[in-house]
């Protein structure tokens, strides 16, 4: 018997060699070997086997079961009883990790009899609360809520302050599934409260996340966001590895809800980096799948099967049937998305069985309804029915008011769609109830007035006057621009004007001086020596220089009137060194067809990402002049006052808003812009694009390659859509180009010919080894010796950027 224990351990001791994921934990286990080594089958050696089973318990979960049967074995040998508890406690953990709640369940319960025998009541507090987290797992709140204040009620008894703190967090974390997020935020904040007087700092970045959780779910990201780095704060400070990599999570789930993509995946991917250093595969499953789903949020589905397989495989090998149920429910999503319904359908199945079989309610209703979703979308609308309200009766049984209001919207669409108006109509109202029961302002005042119990006052009026105090100055800010822009417009419209008149002016000038010469050579003609004639002449010759002068000087001051336009225009441009202190590798062309352009080029940074653009208004000049400050504008509150990073919803915004300005003029105004907007993100090596009109080219592996631009302008136009935005990852040293039509539109060469986007493409991807200002030089030589003696025909803008 000895020799097979001395054997078992030696296997053991192979495995762990090969499962370290820290340097702390490993120590542990070696230590804990070196004491099972020479332990008597005692109760320390119950001790040291479930310790070890302990520490093995999330990355393998199977040894962790082995350890713990023969620490049962020995502590029923000795008849101690406290020893059998403590080992199906931990049985309980064991299954729970591996997601087989029943058994789950049966250890919990046996331990809980177990340990109401000794009148243990900490013991009693630990299982009734384990109790009911598994309730709370498969959706059973109700039952999940008994345990938790049963538990609760006896620790309070105790006045054992860790857990009660623990059990009001439980409370919440129910509400929080239920969608009473008055309710979860009381408890979370009476928990914060608790775990404060305790100084308990890995509790209280436990709760501050929560909290957190719960602003995030009620899409008040600010508050979310300054939760979420609280704990990550504290978590640092502590060095626990796992608290910083969960807050990462959140953060992450948070710009993903908010569609900042690459800030997402920045934040994903740190969790992710952060839980294989630690060996957590649990949180690696959780990161990889949530990888997935933003990749899934952005259509790349290759990538989002890629991370799902990724996670699924982990999770199959943990027997983590949880993180198994979610990652097949995602699977089938993507299968959904691109319409290969079998395939879909197959993974559903897969989900919707192994949810039944945890006994997982919530999950059950989601693949059923996902499952009915399916079938109404192929047609089939008798399927479609029976799952969509087997769906809906679970979440009426389990108080998931949101999902419950999804579902009710489903079958409204369902019956409408089969022709049963009434249905369709009272499962509308239904929806309807939901919805404002979920989201009216009576809520919003119970969370506010809850909050003011927990000592937030403080806090809550110095975040408010910041806020405020920001609002006033961007109110300020917003208001100076506008008197700025109206400044500007008027400026350049009465150089407009004025230029008129001059040019009129001139006209009626120049033919007074021709009729004048024509007099002068038939009066000299006729009669050189008639005195009063020349004298009439030299007096008319005398106003035509003196109209001349005025000319001229009129000339000068709407000439020094158009640069003084250019030097305001010249402001909306960003420096050529800002750019290079961003875009180190970039070169810019800007070439105005006359002092002042309607080409322009803009850039910004927001969220990590550079934000750069190159747009061509409407007309030239003047004109082109006045429509740039607008769109300039417009970037800019787009970008800084409406907080927008996504390239589509920017354009989208831009449009609004040059609509907005224009539709105050009594006559029809046109005028608008092309453009070509570029984001990039050097952390994700991600960039997203979007264009009017105008596409983007890009070199990457010596290939030109390009994306084309939605057929419409920034402007008012027929069959508007929204802007599209295209995502793409690049590699080092892959070089964009953004540019107006100028260039490619500029006749000249032999036979006076447009330069045209074909010739102007291999121009590029001829020079594409050059260094950027090396390239810019070529460029600039080539439009000069194609133009010639040629006017130029418009305004040019071309930048390269490698990066």
């Amino acid at each position: 018997m000895l020799h097979r224990q001395l054997k078992y351990f030696s296997f053991l001791f192979c495995i762990f060699c090969f499962t370290v994921y820290s340097f702390a934990q490993q120590s542990k286990i070696d230590s804990l070997l070196n004491l099972l080594k020479t332990d008597k089958s005692d109760t320390n050696k119950v001790n040291h086997l479930n310790d070890l089973g302990w520490q093995l318990k999330f990355n393998n979960p199977d040894s962790a079961i082995i350890l713990g049967n023969q620490a049962v074995a020995i502590a029923e040998k000795l008849q101690w009883k406290k020893g059998i508890a403590r080992s199906l406690g931990y049985f309980g953990v064991y299954y729970f990790l591996k997601s087989d709640y029943p058994k789950a369940l049966d250890y919990y319960f046996k331990a809980l009899k177990m340990t109401e025998e000794l009148g243990n009541k900490n013991l009693i507090v630990s299982n009734l609360s384990n109790i009911g987290i598994v309730y709370k797992e498969q959706a059973d709140y109700q039952k999940a809520l008994d345990y938790y204040f049963k538990a609760l009620k006896m620790a309070e008894e105790l006045g054992n302050k860790k857990l009660i703190a623990i059990n009001l967090n439980n409370i919440g974390t129910v509400y929080k599934e239920q969608a009473d997020y008055p309710k979860a935020l009381d408890y979370y904040f009476k928990t914060l409260k608790m775990t404060e007087e305790l100084g308990d700092k890995n509790l209280i970045v436990s709760n501050l996340g929560n909290i957190g959780n719960v602003y995030n779910e009620q899409a008040d990201y600010p508050k979310a966001l300054d939760y979420y780095f609280k704990a990550l704060k504290i978590a640092e400070e502590l060095g626990n590895k796992n608290s910083i990599a969960s807050n990462l999570g959140n953060i992450g789930t948070l710009y993903n809800e908010q569609a900042d993509y690459p800030k997402a995946l920045y934040y994903y991917f740190k969790a992710l980096k952060m839980a294989e250093e630690l060996g957590n595969k649990n949180s690696i499953v959780s990161n990889l799948g949530n990888i997935g789903t933003v990749y899934n949020e952005q259509a790349d589905y290759p990538k989002a099967l890629d991370y799902y397989f990724k996670a699924l495989k982990i999770a199959e090998e943990l027997g983590d049937k949880n993180s198994i149920v979610i990652n097949l429910s995602n699977i089938g999503n993507i299968y959904n998305e691109q319409a290969d319904y079998p395939k879909a359908l197959d993974y559903y199945f897969k989900a919707l069985k192994m949810a039944e079989e945890l006994g997982k309610k919530k999950s059950i209703a989601s693949n059923l309804s996902n499952i009915g979703a399916l079938y109404t979308k192929t047609g089939n609308y008798k399927k479609a029915e029976s799952y969509l309200l087997n769906a809906l009766a679970i979440y009426n049984e389990i108080r998931a008011q949101n999902d419950e209001r999804l579902l009710e919207e489903q079958l409204s669409k369902l019956y409408e769609k089969t022709g049963r108006e009434k249905l369709a109509l009272i499962h509308y109202k239904k929806a309807i109830v939901l919805k404002d029961s979920l989201f009216n302002a009576e809520n919003k005042k119970q969370l506010v007035r809850k909050e003011m119990k927990f000592e937030y006052e403080k806090k809550e009026a110095i975040t408010n006057l910041k806020q405020e105090k920001k609002e006033a100055i961007a109110k300020e800010e917003k208001k100076k621009q506008r008197v700025i822009l109206f400044s500007v417009i008027a400026g350049l419209l009465v150089i407009v004007v004025f230029s008129f008149f001059l040019y009129n002016r001139f006209r009626i000038t120049a033919s007074q001086k021709s009729i004048i010469e024509k007099q002068k050579y038939l009066v000299d003609e006729a009669n050189e020596g008639l005195n009063q004639q020349n004298e009439e002449i030299s007096a008319q010759r005398d106003e035509i220089e003196h109209q001349k002068d005025l000319i001229q000087e009129h000339q000068k001051e709407m000439i020094d009137s158009i640069n003084y336009a250019k030097r305001i225009q010249d402001a909306i441009l960003p420096p050529t060194d800002l750019i290079k202190a961003k875009l180190p590798d970039t070169f810019v062309i800007y070439k105005p067809k006359d002092i002042v352009a309607g080409d322009f080029y803009w850039m910004e940074e927001i969220n990590g990402c550079i934000l750069i653009a190159v747009a061509d208004c409407t007309g030239h000049g003047v004109p082109g002049a006045i429509v740039s400050v607008v769109c300039s504008n417009a970037l800019n509150r787009a970008v800084k006052e409406f907080h927008l990073s996504i390239t589509g919803a920017i354009l989208d915004k831009v449009t609004d808003l040059v609509l907005e300005t224009f539709e105050k003029s009594v006559a029809e105004v046109k005028d608008g812009m092309d453009i070509s907007l570029l984001s990039i993100n050097k952390v994700t090596r991600q960039i997203q694009w979007s264009g009017a009109n105008n596409p983007l080219w890009y070199i990457e592996n010596s290939e030109l390659k390009e994306i084309n631009a939605d057929k419409q302008p920034i402007g008012k136009s027929d069959n508007r859509k929204p802007f599209t935005t295209h995502t793409i990852s690049y590699t080092p040293d892959t070089t964009f180009y953004l540019f107006t039509d100028g260039y490619a539109d500029q006749f000249g060469g032999p036979k006076g010919k447009k330069f045209m986007y074909k010739q102007f493409s291999n121009l590029l991807f001829q020079t594409k080894d050059l260094l950027q200002h090396e390239q810019s030089v070529i460029l600039d030589k080539e439009f000069t010796e194609w133009k010639g003696d040629l006017e130029q025909v418009d305004d040019v803008c071309v930048i390269g950027i490698k990066i």
